[in-house]
């Protein structure tokens, strides 16, 4: 497969999975904990990753992609781990009920006292047993694979070096 469409694969499965935690956040009420919200600043980058690879043909986007699926797969099992009891999560995002329901404008009013975060030891929403953190952390890795089957395309195409005045 040649290394754009495997480029595209691995972005679009990262931009896909960004996009099921916001209809998840937004359309059915699911609020994110602290270490939901990290899990998604890497699929952003690796989104914004594929885009430049796309453009540019260079061996080191795909390696770098690849960096950003599994640094979120990595949280993921940690947000996994929190949530099966295995480890303690962080202090921040240990307990509370979130402010799912509460309205923007008491959320900007600081004399309206609001509910704690999230807790980070709450599965909001689970599938044959594994939490939506479990899930990230399998589908990443996934897509970190592909990222390296990119990397390997990119380098037999011969566009393993930065040609730059070309």
């Amino acid at each position: 497969m040649r290394a754009r469409a495997l480029i595209v694969i691995a972005a679009g499965g990262s931009a896909g999975l960004l996009g099921a935690a916001l209809v998840a956040q937004y359309a059915f009420g699911l609020a994110p904990c602290a270490l939901c919200i990290t899990q998604r600043w890497p699929h952003l980058a690796a989104v914004a990753i594929g885009g430049v690879a796309l453009l540019l043909p260079w061996v080191v986007w795909p390696v770098l992609g690849m960096g950003a699926a599994l640094a979120t797969a990595g949280v993921g099992a940690y947000h996994a781990g929190v949530e099966a009891g295995w480890w303690p999560g962080p202090a921040s995002c240990s307990s509370g009920p979130g402010i799912a329901g509460v309205p923007i404008s008491d959320l900007l009013d600081p004399s309206v006292v609001v509910a704690a975060p999230v807790a980070c030891t709450e599965v909001a929403w689970s599938f044959a047993g594994i939490s939506m953190a479990g899930w990230n952390a399998i589908l990443s890795v996934g897509l970190a694979a592909v990222w390296v089957l990119a990397a390997r395309a990119r380098r037999r195409e011969g566009c393993a070096t930065a040609r730059l005045g070309a």
